[in-house]
């Protein structure tokens, strides 16, 4: 487990003596921070909070605990700091860019990023939380993340709309339609990245397709090969930034383009020194914008 931010997690609901105040503070939402704080409980093999009607209680446990908590917390959160002033020191670039982005367009950030010759280029591929959590603690310079999601406390770039289709079995019927219609897909399972990657555009995709006449049951799939691999598989669709044509057993459908486009956007930390970087990503990601 990372021991490091469950016990942030813990610190935090410690300190509010709430768990919705405690989800806020850390920039997420609250069932995970509860998951969260319950798999460290169960790590250590002590109850360290009573959850109340009026808020967060700590155990006997948990406040024994919590000095040295807080100790390991903010001792790693210095060592990340100095982490980074080390990496910026040797001449490394540390970008993230999420899952959900197509690889063409990782590579041609890689490129542009490295044509700059300031720096050596290390890209990190994660979930938009996870690189968002990133940024803010220091491992992260910048980083490409889906839009929307909280960035409180960072630096956010315009939102980009980038070309996004809906993936279907070759053989289904709306594959074979002239003017295919959501609610065709009704005897599917969407497949998306798990709601915890980042939940704000987790719901924005359900919402879209329920405002269009679909409501289906979702399977997780992380990133985009999971996705056309359920596709290809015959029982799932879903959505894709893979060009059409480019995956056997997999029918591209043209369906509302600038509803469908993913939307991304830079984060960086206030204090970053990479306002050249931040532009040189934002020309490319204007360059592939949906038109």
């Amino acid at each position: 487990m990372d021991l490091i931010r469950h016990l942030r997690f813990f610190v935090t609901v410690a300190e509010e003596g709430h768990f919705g105040r405690a989800a806020a503070v850390l920039v997420m939402t609250q069932p995970p921070l509860s998951q969260g704080l319950r798999k460290l409980e169960q790590h250590l093999g002590s109850e360290l909070v009573h959850r109340t009607r009026q808020g967060a209680v700590l155990t006997p446990a948990g406040a024994e605990l919590l000095p040295r908590a807080r100790l390991l917390v903010d001792d790693a959160d210095r060592f990340l700091a100095e982490a980074g002033r080390v990496a910026r020191a040797r001449g490394l670039l540390h970008w993230g860019a999420t899952r959900v982005l197509p690889d063409r367009l990782v590579t041609l950030c890689v490129t542009v990023l490295s044509r700059r010759g300031e720096a050596t280029v290390a890209t990190r591929s994660a979930s938009t939380v996870e690189l968002v959590d990133a940024v803010r603690s220091g491992m992260c310079d910048l980083a490409v993340v889906e839009h929307p999601t909280l960035t409180e406390g960072l630096e956010a770039g315009p939102v980009v709309k980038l070309r996004r289709w809906l993936v279907v079995p070759a053989d289904h019927r709306s594959a074979r339609s002239d003017r295919p219609r959501l609610p065709m897909l009704s005897d599917l399972t969407f497949a998306a990245p798990p709601r915890t990657g980042n939940p704000a555009a987790f719901d924005a995709a359900q919402d879209l397709l329920r405002e269009r006449g679909l409501d289906v049951e979702t399977t997780p799939a992380a990133d985009d090969r999971a996705v056309l691999a359920a596709v290809a598989a015959g029982t799932h669709f879903g959505m894709s930034t893979s060009p059409p044509g480019s995956v056997p057993g997999v029918a591209w459908l043209d369906w509302a383009p600038s509803a469908l486009a993913l939307r991304v956007r830079i984060v960086r930390r206030a204090d970053a020194d990479v306002g050249a970087h931040v532009d040189a990503l934002d020309r490319v990601l204007f360059k592939e914008r949906v038109r």
